[in-house]
C-alpha cells in the first residue's frame, strides 16, 4: 500500500502513476493511496489505505479497533477517528473527529495506530448493544472492569459512556459474572459426570458459554438481561434461532438456577444430551 507522496519522492510523476493504474500494475483504493496487489488480495487493505489517507492523528476505532483487538468480524465500512483534524470523508469510511484523545486510549496492535480496548467498548456502546463484544474482551483478558470505568471517567460526556456504565451496573447488581459463571459450570458439569463441554468459544460468529460439540447442545447463562433489558432480550432470541438453525439445542438457564439450583441445570444438559444421542 502506498500513498502519492511516497511515489513523488521515489521519483515516480503523477503522469505515471496514473498510467500504471490504467494498465492494471496498480490499484487505486482511496485518493492518493494505491496497491501493488488487488485490495482483496491483501489482507486489512482497506484499513492501511485509510490510515494512509487520513495522515498523521487518525487511529482505527469503534467497529474497526474492534475487529484488529479480534472481538468482532470486520466491518463493511472502515471506521477511524482523528485526532484535532478533519478529513473529507469517502466511500467505504466513517470518519469520527474528536478534538483530543488521552495516550492511554490509544494503542498500536497488529501494526495498526488503534483505540484501546477499553475506549473501543465505549464507542461502540455508542452506536448499538456491546454484551458480546465486552464478553469477548473479557474472555480475551484485554479488558478488566477497573480499566473501562477510568476510560469513561476520562471522557465522561461521550455517547457510549451511559450504556456501557448501566451495562456494568447491572452485572453488578445481579451477581452476574461470567468468568464465575464458567468455573460453576465446569464444577457442576464434573459433579454430574456429565462429559466436558467448550467453554466460551464461537458458533455461528457468536460466543456461547457452553457448547457440546458431539451433541451439538449449547447453554447460555442469562444474567441482567433478563431484568427489563428488552434489546439484549430480543438479541438473544434471535442468537437461539440462529444456532437451531444450524441444528443446535440450545439451553437457557439463569444466574440463580445456575447458583441454586444446579442440579436443575444438569438434568437439562443430560436430557439434551440423551435426545441426540436417541436420535
Amino acid at each position: 500500500m502506498v500513498h502519492l507522496s511516497q511515489m513523488r519522492a521515489l521519483g515516480i510523476s503523477r503522469g505515471s502513476y496514473e498510467h500504471r493504474i490504467e494498465a492494471g500494475a496498480l490499484h487505486r483504493v482511496l485518493p492518493s493511496v494505491v496497491s501493488l496487489l488487488h485490495p482483496v488480495l491483501e489482507p486489512w487493505a482497506v484499513e492501511t489505505a485509510a490510515l494512509l489517507y487520513a495522515g498523521e492523528d487518525a487511529v482505527l476505532s469503534h467497529e474497526s479497533a474492534a475487529a484488529v483487538w479480534g472481538l468482532a468480524a470486520t466491518p463493511p465500512l472502515v471506521a477511524m477517528t482523528m485526532i484535532g483534524r478533519h478529513a473529507r470523508g469517502q466511500p467505504g469510511l466513517r470518519i469520527h473527529e474528536v478534538r483530543a484523545l488521552d495516550i492511554r486510549d490509544v494503542a498500536i496492535h497488529q501494526g495498526f495506530p488503534v483505540t484501546s480496548p477499553a475506549r473501543t467498548l465505549i464507542d461502540c456502546a455508542g452506536r448499538g448493544d456491546v454484551d458480546d463484544l465486552l464478553n469477548e474482551a473479557r474472555a480475551q483478558k484485554l479488558v478488566t472492569d477497573g480499566a473501562l470505568h477510568a476510560a469513561m471517567a476520562r471522557c465522561p460526556g461521550r455517547r457510549g459512556t451511559g450504556p456501557l456504565r448501566a451495562l456494568l451496573e447491572a452485572e453488578r447488581e445481579t451477581g452476574y459474572d461470567r468468568s464465575q459463571a464458567e468455573r460453576l459450570l465446569r464444577r457442576l458439569i464434573k459433579a454430574a459426570d456429565l462429559e466436558p463441554a467448550l467453554h466460551n468459544v464461537r458458533i455461528e460468529g457468536k460466543q456461547v458459554d457452553a457448547v457440546w460439540p458431539r451433541y451439538k447442545v449449547v447453554l447460555e447463562v442469562d444474567g441482567y438481561q433478563w431484568h427489563g433489558h428488552r434489546q439484549a432480550f430480543e438479541r438473544d432470541r434471535g442468537r437461539d434461532q440462529k444456532l437451531i438453525g444450524a441444528g443446535y439445542i440450545v439451553i437457557r438457564v439463569t444466574w440463580r438456577q445456575l447458583t441454586e439450583r444446579p442440579m436443575v441445570v444438569a438434568v437439562s444438559i443430560a436430557k439434551a444430551m440423551a435426545r441426540r444421542s436417541v436420535a
